[in-house]
C-alpha cells in the first residue's frame, strides 16, 4: 500500500628435486586442509546427519547486504525492522522511532532529511535520490496498478491519469525497468509488490516481478485489517478450490507466513534474495467495518514471517480509518496500545539478530501440534521458533532428531523446560502463541552454526 501520498597464489616449492607425485601430493594435502578450515568455519556438522535433515543459508547469504556501497550493514547483529513512509523533519524524530525498535526507513516523506537517520544510527531506502540513502526504492504494488506487461508508461500514478498506453494495456514491467535506470548506480535496489503477485497472477507474471528489478523484494497482505481479503479471489486462492475464507481461516498469522513463502517461491535460483514481510500497526482501511489489528496479532504475524524465511519486516505504519487515524502510528497516541508489544518484539529481534541470520536447520524437528517451526544453529545451540496456526489451546511435543541437552529456556518468558531424549512439551494458547526456545546443552548435530 503505498500511501501516503506524495581469492592464493599457488604453494612455493623450497625444493626442485620433488617429484610431479610428490608436489600433487603437497598441493592437494594444503587444499584439503584449507577446505577443511573453510567447512569448519561455516556449518560444520556430524556427517552424516540424521536422515531429512539439512542445512539451509538465509536467503541471499548472511553478507548479502555488504555487496552494495553505503548498503544496509552486512554484521549478523542487524535486521533490518523498518517502518513504512515516515517524515523525518527534526533531529528528535529518530529517537522515537529507534526507542520502538525502528532502525530503518523504507520510503520517506521528499521533505525528509536523510542527514537526521545517519547520524541516529538508522538507514533509509526512499523513492528519491541521496548519497545519505542506503537504496533505491521503486513504484510500490505496480503488480496491481499497472499489471503484468510492458506496455508503454505514461509516468502517471494512479488517481493523476491515464497509466498505460493503450489504456487498457498493462506496463507494470515498464513501470519497474524505467524507475530502475533511474536509481543510482550499484544502489540496492527494493520493491514491494502486493496482490498481483500473490493471488491473481501467473508464476511467469509473478517471477518477472520478483526476479527481474530489485535486489530485496516484499508483498504485502494485510490479514487481520483487509476487509476484501478473505474472498475466493484473494485469500481464497491459497486452497486447492478457492472459496471465501472463514474468519478463523482467513484473520491468522500464520498467513504472513504464507505471503513470504509464496513471494520466495517465485525467487529464482532458489533463495536467491532476500525476501522481507510487510505487518500492518492500525487500520489502514478507510471502511469502519474494517477490524483493526492487535498487539497478540502483530506480534505473532511478525515471528510468523520470520519463521517462514523473512530477512527483514517493514511496519505500515498508518491509519486511514476506525477510531484514530494517524500518519505516525509508533509515534503519536494513536499507537499507545501497541506500541509496548511492538517495542518489545522488535527489541528481541534485535537481541535475537545473530541468531535470526544463521542457517535454518530443516527437518529436525517434528511436533505432536499444529504449529509452525523454523530450526536455527547458532553458536552450538539450537533455536526453536514456533508459532500456533490453530484457533484453540493446544499442548505440544516438540520432538529434535539429534537433539542434546537436558533443557530448554524459553526466551522472554522467565522459564524452561525439561527435555527428555530430544523431546520437551509446551502449550500454546491459540493462533496468536509465539515462543521461543534455546536448547541448552548444544545440539548433536555439530553443526556451529557461526
Amino acid at each position: 500500500m503505498n500511501f501516503p501520498m506524495n581469492q592464493r597464489e599457488p604453494m612455493a616449492m623450497t625444493k626442485h628435486n620433488i617429484s610431479l607425485t610428490a608436489r600433487t601430493s603437497v598441493l592437494l594435502a594444503a587444499f584439503l586442509a584449507l577446505s577443511a578450515s573453510v567447512a569448519s568455519s561455516t556449518v560444520p556438522t556430524v556427517v552424516p546427519l540424521p536422515a531429512g535433515v539439512t542445512v539451509r543459508a538465509v536467503d541471499g547469504g548472511q553478507q548479502y547486504y555488504g555487496k552494495f556501497p553505503n548498503g544496509l550493514p552486512a554484521s549478523p547483529n542487524y535486521f533490518p525492522v523498518g517502518i513504512w513512509f515516515e517524515s523525518v523533519l527534526a533531529p528528535t524524530d529518530v529517537p522515537l522511532d529507534r526507542a520502538a525498535g525502528i532502525n530503518l526507513y523504507v520510503e520517506l516523506t521528499a521533505d525528509s532529511n536523510v542527514q537526521y537517520i545517519r547520524d541516529a544510527g538508522s538507514y533509509a531506502i526512499p523513492s528519491w535520490t541521496s548519497p545519505l540513502a542506503s537504496g533505491f526504492l521503486l513504484s510500490d504494488e505496480s503488480d496491481m496498478w499497472a499489471g503484468p506487461g510492458s506496455a508503454s508508461w505514461t509516468g502517471n500514478y494512479p488517481g493523476a491519469g491515464t497509466v498505460c498506453a493503450p489504456a487498457e494495456s498493462k506496463c507494470g514491467y515498464t513501470v519497474q525497468g524505467t524507475l530502475v535506470n533511474r536509481a543510482p548506480a550499484n544502489t540496492m535496489i527494493y520493491a514491494n509488490y502486493g496482490k498481483g503477485v500473490t493471488f491473481w497472477e501467473s508464476t511467469a507474471e509473478a517471477g518477472q516481478f520478483v526476479n527481474n528489478y530489485q535486489q530485496v523484494v516484499s508483498a504485502d497482505n494485510y490479514w487481520f485489517t483487509d476487509p476484501n481479503i478473505c474472498a475466493p479471489t484473494e485469500g481464497g486462492v491459497m486452497l486447492a478450490t478457492p472459496r471465501a475464507l472463514t474468519d478463523s481461516e482467513c484473520r491468522k498469522a500464520s498467513n504472513y507466513g504464507w505471503t513470504v513463502e509464496r513471494t520466495r517461491a517465485f525467487v529464482s535460483p532458489k533463495g536467491n534474495l532476500p525476501v522481507w514481510a510487510f505487518v500492518e500497526l492500525g487500520h489502514p482501511f478507510t471502511e469502519a467495518s474494517a477490524p483493526t489489528i492487535t498487539a497478540p496479532e502483530i506480534r505473532a504475524a511478525v515471528w510468523s514471517s520470520i519463521i517462514h524465511g523473512a530477512r527483514g519486516i517493514t511496519y505500515f505504519n498508518h491509519s486511514f480509518g476506525g477510531s484514530c487515524i494517524s500518519q505516525h502510528v509508533l509515534r503519536d497516541a494513536c499507537g499507545a496500545a501497541i506500541r509496548p508489544t511492538v517495542t518489545a518484539v522488535n527489541q528481541q529481534i534485535a537481541e535475537l539478530a545473530p541468531v535470526l541470520n544463521s542457517p535454518f536447520v530443516d527437518g529436525v524437528a517434528t511436533t505432536s501440534g499444529v504449529i509452525d517451526t523454523a530450526v536455527k544453529a547458532y553458536n552450538g545451540s539450537f533455536y526453536i521458533i514456533a508459532g500456533s496456526t490453530q484457533t484453540g489451546p493446544q499442548s505440544v511435543a516438540l520432538n529434535l532428531k539429534c537433539g542434546g541437552g537436558t533443557s530448554v529456556t524459553v526466551l522472554g518468558e522467565n522459564r524452561s523446560l525439561a527435555m527428555v531424549g530430544g523431546s520437551f512439551t509446551d502449550t500454546f494458547a491459540d493462533s496468536n502463541a509465539v515462543h521461543i526456545y534455546r536448547v541448552e546443552g548444544g545440539n548433536a548435530c555439530g553443526i556451529s552454526g557461526q
